[in-house]
Parts: C-alpha cells; sequence; structure tokens
C-alpha cells in the first residue's frame, strides 16, 4: 500500500492541488486578513470559489483525512499546503484561535466545503 510517508513536496502538490491553493488564500501567510479567528478564515475558504473548486477540494480533503493521522501530520508539516499552522498558540491576532491535531483542522475544513451554500444548493439538486 502507498504510503504518504512516500510523497516528495512535488507530489503533495499535485495530489492536492485546492488544498495547496488554499494555502495561497483564506488559509495563507495572511490569514488574518480573512477573519479575526482561524474558524474565521476556515469558514472563508469556500467563498470566492467557484462550485467545481469546492467540490474538488471536498474529494481532496476526504483523501487526506483516508490517511492515518501520522501521515495527515506529515504531509501537513511540508507547509506546501499550508502558510500557517493550526496548531500553534499564536499570540498576534489576540485569540486567533489553534486545533490540537491536523486532523481536527482539516476536518474543520472539509466542514465548511460541505456546508457551504452553494455546495449544499448542488448536493439537493
Amino acid at each position: 500500500m502507498f504510503s504518504a510517508f512516500d510523497f516528495s513536496c512535488t507530489e503533495i502538490r499535485d495530489a492536492f492541488p485546492r488544498l495547496s491553493n488554499l494555502g495561497t488564500s483564506s488559509l495563507g501567510e495572511d490569514a488574518d486578513m480573512c477573519g479575526d479567528t482561524l474558524d474565521e478564515a476556515i469558514r472563508d475558504g469556500p467563498r470566492g470559489r467557484n462550485l467545481q473548486f469546492n467540490l474538488e477540494a471536498i474529494q481532496e480533503l476526504q483523501k487526506l483525512l483516508g490517511f492515518t493521522n501520522k501521515e495527515i501530520d506529515r504531509i501537513t508539516q511540508t507547509w506546501v499546503l499550508l502558510s500557517v499552522d493550526p496548531k500553534a498558540d499564536v499570540e498576534e491576532p489576540p485569540n486567533w484561535g489553534r486545533y490540537s491535531t491536523y486532523r481536527a483542522f482539516w476536518e474543520a475544513v472539509l466542514r465548511a466545503f460541505v456546508t457551504h451554500v452553494e455546495v449544499q444548493k448542488h448536493m439537493d439538486a
């Protein structure tokens, strides 16, 4: 079986192009510009994206969450997908928030995409 430990940074970017793209927007270096808290930055992820992007991001998130916790940690710690550390206890901005695990963070991102209005309309159609 193929393991995420075998992924190079390029292969991670290729396997998760939509998630990699999130690292250049709401969950990028200036994530605090998208919201006052990490949860707000996560909720901003699907906004301004077309339905196709959001559906592809959901597929990538489900694929990522299919890995073990250690594999998810390894993929996330390459910083290919994110420019912020959702586990860090940052001082600025105050009350930014954090997640106890990378899995918990990615599950929150998945919830944001799955519950986005346009995705829900598509699922109900």
